[in-house]
């Protein structure tokens, strides 16, 4: 199915929604008013700048940290997660983006760590090697030797064993912590691919990225977060690539710089020379300029 087909999710409830959450630490505030809903069958792309909140809003949703204001439902019922093991047993998985996995160690010994199937007091290999190789090739991926170890495997590969496992052990929702932003455009594609796939598979996927493109590719809902809040909530068939990407870039916020900067002269260049210290006059700005430097200034990723 492409990204443009209308899913069964998209006529189903919510596996997962957020009404109104907010999260406050001490006086700073990361994230207001968030309205979410992951349906299954669906990948849910949410997009955001740095400091825009995304990482407090996967930390919220997998267990990591309690919200403040607002409601988290799962299939209808309300809940705070304590860890983010309650969070994977009601089925809900997260991937970071350092993918939690043990490099030196073998892929089948990754895809079970912490849930190995033993006979007796000993590990059944066999068994592990056999579930691991299967899960693996029901998301297209074979890789013969299952004792090579992870740091062996390209980077797109990598994030597909962290995906496959998260899958057997029973996630419905899976949240992907920006699996592209340290891949080439060749391994990037392997990884949009998977996500697609695992959408196929009838999960609800939640798409962390700071690539519209990327997004635009797999996606079917989009939500652009800035400065933990909802600035754009849409499904595919009401935006386009190009409006995604101009609201994901700062929209009118560029356009008034480009208006500040009319002035200026890219294309000149300086002799060098000494600059006293103290030499250089910083810029004027104005009070939401400075609100917004300060958001980023939090760490509120």
């Amino acid at each position: 199915m492409s990204a443009g087909e209308t899913s069964v999710g998209a006529t189903a409830a919510p596996v997962l929604e957020l009404d109104g959450v907010g999260k406050q630490y001490g006086n700073v505030r990361a994230l207001r008013g968030v309205n979410l809903s992951v349906r299954q069958g669906e990948v849910t792309c949410v997009l955001g700048d740095n400091g825009a909140g995304k990482s407090t809003l996967i930390k919220i949703m997998s267990g990591l940290h309690d919200y403040t204001d607002g409601e988290m439902k799962v299939n209808g019922t309300v809940r705070r997660f304590g860890s983010p093991r309650a969070a994977q047993t009601i089925g809900i998985a997260t991937v970071y983006q350092d993918l939690a996995l043990a490099p030196l160690m073998a892929v089948w010994r990754n895809f079970f760590l912490g849930n190995e199937i033993r006979r007796g007091w000993f590990l059944d290999v066999g068994r592990m090697k056999q579930v691991c190789g299967a899960e693996l090739t029901k998301m297209g991926i074979v890789i013969p030797d299952l004792d090579r170890p992870v740091r062996s495997l390209s980077g797109g590969q990598r994030q597909v064993v962290a995906i496959a496992r998260a899958i057997y052990f029973g996630a419905r929702v899976i949240i992907l912590d920006e699996p592209t932003a340290a891949l080439g455009v060749k391994q990037s594609g392997v990884v949009l691919k998977y996500i697609d796939r695992a959408r196929d598979a009838g999960l609800g996927v939640i798409f962390i990225t700071h690539n519209p493109h990327h997004a635009y590719l797999v996606g079917n809902h989009f939500i652009v977060l800035k400065l933990g809040e909802v600035a754009l909530d849409a499904h595919r068939d009401e935006l386009t690539l190009e409006q995604l990407t101009t609201e994901m870039s700062g929209g009118q916020a560029l356009v008034e710089l480009s208006h500040e900067l009319r002035g200026a002269d890219p294309g000149k260049v300086v002799e060098p020379r000494l600059v006293p210290r103290g030499g250089v006059s910083a810029p004027e700005l104005n009070l939401r300029e400075i609100s917004e430097t300060e958001g980023v200034q939090t760490g509120n990723g």
